[in-house]
């Protein structure tokens, strides 16, 4: 028997790693996790459009509604493995004012509050790119600081979607902390694509707007020849459907798209450029997949869509924090148990 085998064996036979997702919007973190190999015990969040979006698409998945700052898990005496989420990013958003931690949505302190009570091995929270100014660093090392006295090694690392397939910019401000002997095997994932190989707007709703007949579709295609700008899914606060603030406005003109609303349909013969998108195409341009469902009216839709972490990234996030903890579980198992009796 080969040690790679072995390995695969104790895999098999080992338990599953197990997460807490707390706002989980419309499950574009939960997702890539799951395709990392997560088992969701719990998914956690306020909106109720967003917690039907998670049913629909994963009836199997325990979703529970509510707010982060009054959330007792039940699990907080069993084993958790990673404590997830994407806190909610408008205290530090550019689109935004900037409050920072003087924000009464800044939900840091009750996302650290969890992890001290469930006591997980690792953390995983994202954010706006915003967070990574100069004008926030105290405040990222309060974050770490915090970490650092509940027993935890942490780092932040800026990470393009584009980098991992998604045809989006879409810059995210990542933090994953872990126990130091899982995080000393903690690497962050490499680039999947570049600038070459990562497919194009046009590319990947090139199918989408051929549905009805729309005879500028391939013209349309090939005009859109570069990713997107980083999609805008704002806030409550946030008036209707769009596509973001000015500058980006103007991006997605240069891609043949209206970005100042969202479409109902694809178009059809004789719709003129630019075009607006659906909110299906825009998921489709978070890395979603195509037969992702998302509830409620267009504007909360919309916003579902614009506010999520594309599940590709997550995935690829994921699949690196699951290599750290299973070699760290791996490492602790006796030789007799990964090889049947038999020392390597």
């Amino acid at each position: 028997m080969t040690v790679s085998t072995c390995h695969a064996s104790a895999h098999e036979g080992a338990r599953p790693l197990v997460s807490i997702e707390v706002c989980a919007g419309a499950g574009g973190l939960a997702l890539g996790l799951e395709n990392a190999g997560f088992s969701h015990a719990a998914l956690l969040e306020l909106d109720s459009d967003a917690c039907q979006t998670l049913r629909t698409n994963r009836p199997q998945w325990p979703v529970e509604q509510g707010d982060l700052r009054h959330y007792k898990p039940a699990l907080v005496n069993q084993h958790v493995d990673l404590i997830s989420g994407g806190i909610p990013c408008p205290p530090f958003s550019v689109a935004g004012q900037q409050l920072g931690e003087e924000d009464e949505r800044n939900l840091f302190p009750a996302m650290l509050d969890l992890a001290a009570a469930v006591a997980p091995r690792a953390i995983l929270i994202e954010n706006v790119k915003g967070l990574t100014q100069t004008r926030f660093s105290g405040y990222r090392r309060q974050i770490l600081q915090r970490l650092e006295s509940l027993g935890y090694s942490a780092a932040w690392k800026l990470l393009y979607a584009c980098d991992f397939g998604v045809s989006q910019l879409r810059p995210r401000a990542v933090l994953v902390a872990m126990r130091p002997a899982d995080f000393d095997r903690f690497t962050w994932p490499e680039p999947l694509t570049t600038q070459a190989t990562v497919p194009t707007v046009g590319e990947v709703l090139s199918k989408s707007m051929t549905t009805r007949g729309w005879e500028l579709a391939e013209t349309w295609a090939k005009t859109a020849d570069t990713v997107a700008p980083t999609l805008c899914g704002g806030s409550r606060k946030h008036g209707g459907p769009d596509l973001g603030p000015t500058r980006a406005r103007k991006a997605w003109r240069r891609l043949g798209v209206n970005g100042a609303g969202v479409a109902d349909d694809v178009p059809g013969p004789g719709a003129p450029l630019p075009v607006k998108l659906t909110v299906p195409q825009m998921a489709l341009l978070q890395g979603f997949p195509a037969d992702w469902e998302f509830a409620g009216r267009k504007t909360s839709a919309y916003r579902q869509v614009g506010n999520a972490f594309p599940p590709p990234v997550a995935e690829a996030v994921g699949r690196a924090v699951a290599s750290a903890l299973l070699t760290t579980r791996d490492a602790l198992l006796p030789s007799s148990r990964a090889c049947g009796g038999k020392q390597l």
